[in-house]
C-alpha cells in the first residue's frame, strides 16, 4: 500500500473536523474523496501532509508519518497541490517549475520535457508570468510544479475548481496519464 490512513481525527481549535477517516491508496491508483463543502476533504489532505495536526495512523510506504513536519513528509515522496494553487504570480511559468525541483535527489522521473509534453501550453507560456495565465493553465502549472519534486503520491485539493468543462476533461485525462507513470493520486 502506498498510503494507509486509519481512524484519522483532526481539529481546528475545539472543533472536531475529521472523525475517524480511513482510506488507502495503492501504487499508481487514483482515489477520490467525495462530499459536499465542509465535510473535511481539504482537512483530510492537510492532515496527511502535516499542515493540520492529525490523530490516528498515517503510513506512507509502510512508514508512520503522522506528526512529521510538512517538509519531512514531502521529502519522503508526497506532493501536495493546494486548492488555491499557490503559484508565484510574478515569476514565470518556468521559474515556478524550477521551484518544485528537490535538491540532492537522484534523477527524477519527471522533468521539464515531461511537463511540456503533457501540457504543451505550458511550453508556449514558459517565459510568461504565472499570474498572467488562465486558471486552467495555473492548475496545470501547480500540478507540474509538484511533479517536479518526483513524488510517489500526489494529493490534489479541488483539481477542477473554477475550470471550464472542457478544461476539466483535459485535467482528468492528464491525471490518468500521470497515474500510468506509477504515481499515485489522491483527489
Amino acid at each position: 500500500m502506498m498510503l494507509d490512513v486509519r481512524d484519522l481525527h483532526a481539529y481546528y481549535g475545539k472543533s472536531h473536523i475529521l472523525q475517524g477517516v480511513s482510506l488507502c491508496v495503492g501504487p499508481g491508483e487514483i482515489v477520490s474523496i467525495l462530499g459536499r463543502n465542509g465535510v473535511g476533504r481539504s482537512t483530510t489532505l492537510k492532515a496527511i501532509m502535516g499542515d493540520v495536526s492529525p490523530r490516528g495512523l498515517i503510513t506512507f510506504k509502510d512508514e508512520a508519518i503522522a506528526g512529521l513536519k510538512p517538509y519531512e513528509i514531502a521529502h519522503r515522496g508526497i506532493g501536495y497541490v493546494p486548492e488555491d494553487r499557490a503559484i508565484f504570480p510574478t515569476l514565470t511559468v518556468e521559474q515556478n517549475l524550477i521551484l518544485g525541483v528537490k535538491a540532492g535527489k537522484k534523477a527524477a522521473r519527471w522533468d521539464f520535457g515531461d511537463t511540456y509534453r503533457l501540457f504543451p501550453r505550458l511550453a508556449e507560456r514558459a517565459k510568461t508570468p504565472a499570474g498572467a495565465i488562465s486558471g486552467g493553465e495555473q492548475q496545470m502549472l501547480t500540478i507540474c510544479r509538484t511533479l517536479m519534486g518526483d513524488p510517489d503520491l500526489i494529493m490534489i485539493d479541488e483539481p477542477t475548481e473554477g475550470l471550464a468543462p472542457q478544461m476539466v476533461e483535459r485535467i482528468a485525462d492528464h491525471l490518468q496519464s500521470i497515474a500510468e507513470l506509477n504515481i499515485s493520486i489522491l483527489l
